[in-house]
This record gives C-alpha cells, structure tokens and sequence, in this order.
C-alpha cells in the first residue's frame, strides 16, 4: 500500500549564498495531524529553511515539496497550500481586526464572511469587544491571535510558524499553544521555528536540531513525560556553543 507523501517534504537540501553553504543536505519532512519543532542557534540556517519553503529561495540541489509542489518552481501554487505567522506579523494598524481578516482572506481567496471570522476570533482567544477596535494598539499577543485566526479560516494543509511566541506572556503562550494544538487536530502539518525549547516540548510531536545546515538530532515525543528537557537542553546548548566559536 503506498501511503501519500508528507505535507512537507524536504530531502537532501543544499542551499547556498554565495560562497557560503548555509543548508547542507538538509533532510526533514512533517505528516499531516503533527507538529514539529526546529531548533538551532543563529546561523542555523532556520530562516534559510522558512524561506526555501516560502518559495523565496531555490535550492542549490535536493528537493523540497508542499503537498507535492515545488515552491522554488512554483511559489502561487505552493503558497496557497500553507499559511504563514512570522515572528512580527504584518498586518494594518489603521484597519480594525475584523477588516484586517476580510482584507488577508480576500488576497488568498479565503471565507470571509463575518459570522466564520468572528468563530475564528472566539477560537484564538480574541475578546469580542476588540474585533472592531483599530490595530494600532493591539499588543503582540492580541495581534498573534488575528493573525491565527486568518490560518485558521484557510483551511490550508500546511502551517509554518517563526518564532510564534517571542515576546508573548504566559498567558498569551498558553492560548497559543492551544490554538496550534487544536489546528493539528484539524490535520494540518505545523513546523514550528523556535529557540524556545520549553515551550516546543509542551506542544510538538518532534523536536529536531539544526546544526550547520542540517538535522544533528531527531527526538519523538514519548511517554507522559513527552521529552527529556534536561537531556534535550545539554543538546541544543553544545549546539548553539558550537555555532557560536
């Protein structure tokens, strides 16, 4: 029986600027229904990954699918595949948050009805009395949920996330964390860039450590305890030194 190729899918990926090879045969994929952490230190090559996937870098060699489209030969067809959230979401402060939704859903061919908007503002935690308050002065945390939202009601098969809960309180974190646990309920495949092992360890099924450019460490969740924190730290530490000298 063959079973269908991961929603992400990357094999064997070099990606380089100029004389400096910052992805080096860089293997990783994603199921649908899973979530999976990558981690490294600056230099890494996580934005590099992100960007590859995005379709704003070709690969030198090695292949790289979303739902079996290339995104460096076909980026249109690749993106309407995923949803994006980076670390700093681009949205308009001058829009409230409802019109923010209708706006991004309508450049992606997305359901914007308003009743389908204000389910999804309810299921990320956004205070009903902010849907039609102006942008501009949201927190980070307030803004992360419209942008979730937005994910949300695409409906797409893939999510990537960058660094999705820098600078959010506990509180916003947990919310968070429930919102992407909920869209891999959904089937969606969510890779998750992060330097946050703590906060990868609550919610991903894979942590995986990138390391000059390719996969160094593999860990599955397991047990009640999911990871070995301690043992995963002393890991990413000697990793980050590493990159660091």
């Amino acid at each position: 029986m063959t079973h269908p190729a991961p929603p992400i899918l990357i094999e064997n990926l070099s990606v380089t600027y100029g004389d400096h090879r910052v992805l080096d045969g860089l293997s990783l994929s994603v199921p649908a229904g899973s979530v999976t952490a990558l981690l490294g230190g600056n230099g890494a090559g996580k934005s590099t990954t992100l960007s590859t996937l995005l379709g704003f870098v070709k690969a030198a060699s090695g292949t790289v699918s979303i739902c079996g489209i290339d995104p460096g030969a076909a980026p249109d067809a690749a993106r309407r595949k995923m949803a994006y959230l980076p670390e700093n979401v681009a949205l308009y402060d001058h829009l409230t948050a409802t019109e923010n939704a209708q706006y991004l859903l309508a450049l992606s061919n997305g359901q914007q009805d308003r009743a389908a908007i204000a389910d999804a503002f309810t299921a990320a935690g956004l205070q009903d009395r902010a849907w039609d308050q102006r942008l501009g002065a949201f927190s980070k945390g307030m803004r992360q949920k419209v942008a979730i939202a937005v994910a949300l009601l695409r409906e797409v098969p893939v999510l990537l996330l960058d660094e999705p809960t820098s600078g959010l309180d506990p509180r916003a974190t947990a919310d968070f964390n429930a919102l992407v646990l909920s869209v891999r309920e959904r089937g969606t495949a969510v890779l998750m860039v992060t330097h946050d092992l703590l906060g990868a360890a609550d919610i991903a099924d894979r942590i995986c450590f990138l390391d000059a450019g390719r996969i160094v460490e593999d860990v599955a969740a397991q047990g009640p305890e999911r990871f070995d924190v301690r043992a995963l730290h002393a890991r990413f530490a000697v990793a980050t030194q590493r990159l660091a000298a």
